[in-house]
């Protein structure tokens, strides 16, 4: 069966299941796992579904995807955006690192870093951090998120608000067409806005998939971004916007 016949067809399995896999798939059409990757990576990049370990679920506009499966989507991409963000980071910095699994990437590339002051409010970040000795770790408090092992909230942005920092790392659940940096979470938007404003330089990460995802709450614009990680190019309008606005943008190829 062709591909442009078979995929309206895994659309409409995933709308009345909220997720397919591959395993599922391959046998439902009688074709191979090889095939129904190739299948589910294209729906994907069309951004009508999301990639997830084993298969895929619809893009949700209201809710982020579960961190365990954030975690699996687009490592080599995220390693790539992780390398490039941190080899712009000089040894003896002030950085803040930001909830999310790419900011964790970054702070795995960081490990060869000397005597950096690093404030993060993403546990998992100090927890990666601690290899390198040289690294002052500072854990800003706040309400635990378990999902992801995240500080964020009032208490959160009130200890951001005691720094300056030379750089922040920040990411986003989705970015829109208009370049708007997107989120789930309030408390975490209230965190990334502090941030905007209490950073020399402020660096986005991430990857391709945010292209293609909505979030309802906005965190701030690319306008408000010194520099610009991820792995595909932008649009054609949006990258005449960051010129526009002085926005340094990076693809790094995984």
């Amino acid at each position: 069966m062709p591909q442009s016949i078979r995929q309206p067809d895994i659309l409409e399995i995933a709308r009345s299941a909220g997720k397919v896999t591959v395993d599922g798939l391959a046998a439902h059409f009688g074709v191979t796992v090889q095939t129904i990757r190739r299948d589910l990576s294209e729906l994907s990049d069309a951004g009508l579904l999301e990639r997830v370990h084993g298969g895929a679920v619809l893009p949700s506009g209201v809710s982020n995807i579960l961190y365990e499966e954030r975690r699996r989507l687009h490592g080599s991409a995220k390693q790539a955006i992780a390398r490039a963000c941190a080899a712009t980071i000089p040894d003896n910095a002030s950085l803040f690192l930001d909830i999310g699994t790419t900011a964790e990437a970054v702070a795995h590339a960081l490990l060869g870093h000397e005597n950096l002051m690093v404030v993060t409010n993403n546990m998992n970040v100090a927890q990666i951090l601690q290899a390198n000795e040289t690294c002052e770790i500072v854990v800003a408090g706040g309400t635990l998120r378990r999902s992801d092992r995240g500080l964020v909230g009032a208490l959160t942005a009130r200890t951001i608000g005691n720094f300056k920092f030379d750089h922040a790392i920040l990411g986003c659940s989705a970015l829109d067409p208009d370049g708007d940096m997107l989120d789930f979470d309030m408390q975490e938007v209230i965190v990334g806005q502090t941030l905007l404003s209490r950073s020399r330089e402020c660096i986005l990460v991430a990857d391709h998939s945010k292209f293609a995802r909505s979030a309802p709450m906005r965190i701030g614009s690319l306008r408000d971004i010194d520099q610009f990680f991820t792995d595909s190019p932008l649009t054609a309008p949006l990258a005449e916007r960051c010129r526009e606005w002085g926005t340094r943008v990076c693809v790094a190829h995984p």
